[in-house]
């Protein structure tokens, strides 16, 4: 009994058992999670989330909706390492106050994103914008649109050239025509026979011929011989030679066909990927790197949506970049800003058909507009005086006659051009300054494509086109400046394109929160 201690003599610590606590009442608010949460509150995105699974056994796995809310808010604070956010869920409170405390490992939050999101980013992403779009009630009538070179991931020397492919493809055909010759000039066909000979031939005919040499081998039972001290038998190495070059056909054709119609290159560990020309350091340095172009449109300051592209040109991506806008938001923009990389003769035709301000500089913009001597050059085609009859008319007043309409395979917008040629340049007082042919000067005509440049120009001249412009600086273009120096997001981290489509809206909807959550604040900072 002497050793039982009474109640009055236990020493109360400050170690003791806690109840439940209620994290929420220690985010600030005015954290960026108050805000987020806010917005996903507001948006439904449980049905994107849904996956069709007969797998029974093993625990239940984690609410997809809570892991969502974990990788959103995630790049929301610009950490894109799954490591990294698996340690924020075990030691961030905001994290805890999001996820219930639930502590997933960086594989499960990355099964998560590929099983998951990849599928559906761009409808999670599409929700969330419109959202912030009717909060911030942002006119999304004027777009402004711009692209950056990002470096994929593979390694930078295991590129393929299209061109040197069908350089040693063309090589192989030489060589297989004179294998073909020298079969012809032996002993070993059948009298009367003789394989053909042309200038390229198909890999399905080459496996008939060497079916046949292998039926001859065959029937006169020849036995193949290898090692040093043996001859081989002349059928041998017709065989065998021809064999191997079968082989690198086929090596060539499946490199020419992963490449496609409009790429001329790929890389070995991510296909999708296209070598491009891009700027590496702070003195302009270009290098050829593996990459893959975005492309983003934005308004109010937000990105509204972006496309992953594989060619380095910008001038294949407004039509696509515009079909997606009407697919988000019903119609067509009302005005579209962009730079020259956007300007030519398909793009204003398409903005002509749908009702679409033309407001994407060309190519000799620059010089049209700066360069008073260029833009008023007497000798230019496009400054010639026209008749009544549609014809140009030279300053020494010599006609031009019509000669031909062509299409100009190498434009990439198939443009179709009228050919006029002077009918007299012989003593011309002018030659010297118009032109230096022997003959009469030809000059080639789209009027069309004319007229959509002084529109251009004078769209972009106007009171309405100075201000867009300026805008554009820091709408588009500035949202890659966050992204590229803010985020310092230089190097992509995911192969193929369509996980590197999902990075895109990854960044584009961490990007976005972001700037609601700012744009909010502001609002409560002018209210106040």
């Amino acid at each position: 009994m002497d050793k039982l201690i009474s109640n009055q003599q236990i020493e109360h610590t400050t170690i003791q058992m806690k109840l439940p606590l209620q994290i929420d009442i220690f985010i600030n608010p005015d954290d960026p999670v108050v805000s987020f949460k806010e917005v996903m509150e507001g948006v439904n995105l449980s049905k994107y989330l849904k996956k069709d699974s007969k797998e029974t056994r093993g625990r239940e796995g984690y609410d997809p909706e809570v892991l969502l809310k974990i990788v959103l808010f995630a790049f929301m604070i610009n950490v894109r390492s799954t490591r990294k956010i698996e340690a924020l869920c075990r030691n961030d409170i905001r994290f805890m106050y999001l996820s219930d405390e639930i502590r997933p490992t960086h594989m499960t939050i990355c099964n998560f994103i590929n099983e998951y999101l990849l599928d559906s980013i761009e409808n999670i992403s599409n929700e969330i914008t419109k959202y912030i779009i009717k909060k911030q009630n942002i006119d999304i009538s004027t777009v402004f649109i711009d692209g950056t070179k990002l470096e994929a991931f593979p390694n930078k020397y295991t590129w393929v050239w299209k061109n040197a492919c069908i350089t040693s493809r063309n090589r192989q055909f030489k060589h297989l025509s004179k294998l073909f010759e020298e079969i012809n000039n032996s002993d070993i066909l059948t009298p009367g026979l003789a394989f053909e000979i042309k200038e390229t031939y198909s890999i399905e005919e080459l496996e008939k011929d060497k079916n046949y040499l292998k039926s001859i081998i065959d029937n006169e039972s020849i036995i193949f011989v290898s090692g040093a001290g043996h001859r081989k038998p002349k059928i041998q190495r017709f065989y065998e030679e021809l064999d191997k070059i079968i082989a690198k056909l086929k090596e060539y054709a499946e490199k020419i066909d992963k490449c496609g119609e409009h790429r001329n290159s790929y890389s070995k560990t991510d296909v999708d990927a296209t070598f491009m020309r891009m700027k590496t350091d702070y003195m302009g340095n270009t290098a050829l790197l593996p990459a893959y172009n975005w492309q983003l449109v934005s308004a109010g300051e937000i990105i509204l949506y972006g496309l992953t592209s594989q060619f380095a040109s910008d001038n294949k991506c407004f039509i696509p970049l515009m079909e997606k806008y009407k697919k988000v938001f019903g119609k067509y923009p009302g005005i579209s800003v962009g730079d020259a990389g956007y300007g030519n003769l398909e793009t204003y035709n398409f903005c002509q058909a749908n009702n679409i301000g033309k407001y994407m500089k060309f190519a000799t913009w620059e010089r049209e507009t700066h360069d008073k001597k260029f833009h008023e050059d007497p000798f230019r085609s496009v400054n010639f005086k026209i008749d009544e009859d549609g014809n140009p008319i030279c300053p020494n007043n010599k006609k031009f006659f019509k000669i031909s309409e062509t299409t100009i395979p190498k434009n990439k917008d198939k443009r179709t051009e009228e050919k006029y040629q002077c009918e007299n340049c012989n003593d011309c007082p002018f030659r010297e300054k118009c032109h230096n042919s022997k003959y009469n000067r030809i000059i080639n005509v789209n009027r069309t494509l004319t007229k959509y440049h002084k529109e251009v120009i004078e769209n972009l001249a106007s009171e309405k086109g100075i201000m867009l412009r300026t805008t554009r600086s820091y709408m588009a273009e500035g949202a890659f400046g966050v992204i590229k120096q803010d985020y310092n997001y230089k190097r992509i981290s995911r192969v193929s394109l369509k996980k590197v489509n999902l990075e895109l809206y990854l960044v584009i909807i961490g990007f976005n929160l972001a700037k609601y959550h700012n744009l909010k604040n502001r609002t409560n900072i002018e209210v106040c």
